[in-house]
């Protein structure tokens, strides 16, 4: 990864729309956000992947009278992923995580699982009782897991683009979102960029002696 050129490039805001990903690319790119890390290994999430024109159009249209200027943005995508983040944490989420890393042999011996078991329920009972941020503290991992799908996405030649304009209860509606438990955090748009319409000037951020503090 050229980290030089990725620190002085603006992030895409416009695609190429006759530049598609190609699957093979696209599958490894899947293939990592369905590794990224959560918080206790609870995967609160679900992604929509939109490559269709049917799809992106869906979400173009829903996504709220004042964001309608991203709709460009999406239609010339060549992919665009609605990351979705649980609305709570159910018995049934929580059995299914657990049995899952007891079929995967994440850890060595039984007692060892029950622990982490007997931990993670302490956790996030502390989450929804104690600090009561459960949904906002599943939220953070979404975020995670898309910062670092950017920085894979980045490794692989593909432009990854955020975009929180948009209005979630007008995507969950388009995409019964909300049916399934979930409801919609962030989108993020994949492509190649529209050179002609690339930021050129310089990326302007705060000096070092401001950002950083050692200790």
């Amino acid at each position: 990864m050229d980290l030089d050129k990725l620190m002085s490039k603006h992030l895409s805001r416009y695609f190429d729309g006759s530049k598609t990903i190609p699957d093979e690319t696209l599958q490894q790119l899947l293939k990592f956000l369905r590794s990224a890390p959560t918080s206790t290994n609870i995967q609160p999430n679900h992604f929509y992947v939109l490559s269709s024109q049917e799809g992106k159009q869906r979400l173009a249209a829903n996504l709220g009278e004042r964001f309608q200027d991203n709709a460009e943005k999406i239609l010339n995508a060549s992919h665009t992923i609605i990351l979705t983040t649980r609305a709570d944490i159910p018995e049934h989420h929580l059995e299914a995580v657990f049995s899952k890393e007891r079929a995967d042999g994440r850890f060595a011996d039984a007692a060892k699982q029950e622990r982490w078991e007997f931990m993670t329920r302490d956790f996030l009972n502390l989450r929804k009782y104690g600090y009561k941020d459960e949904y906002h503290w599943m939220e953070k991992q979404t975020y995670m897991v898309m910062g670092l799908t950017m920085m894979a996405a980045a490794e692989l030649g593909v432009e990854a683009m955020p975009l929180e304009g948009f209005d979630p209860v007008s995507v969950d509606k388009a995409f019964d979102i909300r049916a399934t438990g979930y409801t919609t955090t962030v989108l993020l748009a994949l492509g190649y960029p529209d050179e002609a319409k690339q930021y050129k000037t310089p990326v302007s951020r705060f000096a070092p002696e401001r950002l950083f503090t050692f200790a």
